[in-house]
């Protein structure tokens, strides 16, 4: 069945200023906030931005995000670890160590909190620049991977390259445990077909992020930009796909985060529904 979620701090007003970042004044909210919006996961950021507060750091954190959990029926099955856009995981000397070291040590605490995939994001400033860094690339996943797997943790790779560059790039870490986050928003600004990607690497898939941005461009509302939602859910449909769908969608204005939310999980569930693809949700 497929879970529909959301990006953890969508359901609040951005901190800081910050599009993207770990809500440090009001995670316990989200809870509620995403039942009452009828969603069932919520995807945890870890970031620099809250790594001082992330209760995901301490045993008594962990144990609060589990029983806010199970009182609001709200998983938290998976993390978005953004903290390594700015802290990059490619590259050379002390920082380049630490930001490995935190990565396995973030695997364990996932694995304490019970959680399934780490989406690990090469975009951006963090994004795969060369092939010396493809390579340095595998080196770091066959070393994650000992932590993972010990961990019961999946590592999902969110990345900008070409269809048929991706593909080829799986094909050096044919883990199972390695698989693909596909972004719909990201895809469309890149021009990227969704038929060729799913054709090419759509087997490694594992977890997909719903948004919409418009050809070289911007985020924007669902439906509003250039994104194939037909055949990004086809595409789904004709993998068997049972993952998870995390609303990483354009922000509200403060104050209606909820019922936008909700809005938009509609949106999935109508393509869900044309599409025969099971859901775990409530009806529309």
């Amino acid at each position: 069945m497929n879970r529909i979620g959301i990006l953890q701090g969508r359901l609040v007003p951005p901190e800081a200023g910050r599009f993207q970042s770990f809500p440090r004044a009001s995670w316990r909210q989200e809870f509620q906030l995403a039942a009452e919006a009828g969603l069932e996961a919520i995807e945890w950021i870890y970031d620099t931005f809250g790594e001082d507060i992330n209760p995901i750091a301490s045993d008594q954190g962990i144990s609060e995000i589990q029983r806010l959990s199970r009182q609001h029926g709200v998983f938290v099955s998976s993390v978005c670890a953004d903290y390594f856009m700015e802290r990059r995981l490619l590259g050379e000397g002390a920082e380049h160590a630490q930001s490995i070291e935190r990565l396995r040590w973030l695997l364990k605490r996932c694995g304490l909190l019970g959680i399934s995939r780490v989406v690990l994001p090469f975009l951006d400033t963090s994004r795969i620049r060369n092939d010396v860094e493809t390579r340095q690339l595998v080196g770091l996943l066959e070393i994650a991977l000992r932590d993972a797997e010990e961990a019961g943790v999946e590592l999902h790779l969110e990345m900008d390259l070409e269809p048929v560059r991706f593909a080829g790039f799986l094909k050096c870490v044919e883990h199972p445990s390695i698989k693909v986050t596909y972004d719909s928003g990201n895809s469309t600004s890149l021009g990227y077909s969704p038929r060729e990607e799913f054709d090419e690497y759509g087997s490694r898939i594992g977890s997909v992020h719903v948004k919409d941005r418009v050809l070289g461009g911007v985020t924007v509302p669902l439906g509003q930009g250039d994104a194939d939602f037909a055949s990004v859910f086809d595409g789904l449909r004709r993998l068997g796909f049972s993952g998870d769908l995390v609303l990483q969608v354009s922000r509200a204005e403060p104050g209606t985060e909820v019922a936008w939310a909700k809005a938009n999980a509609v949106f999935v569930r109508r393509f869900l529904q044309r599409y025969e693809l099971g859901t775990g949700g409530a009806g529309i």
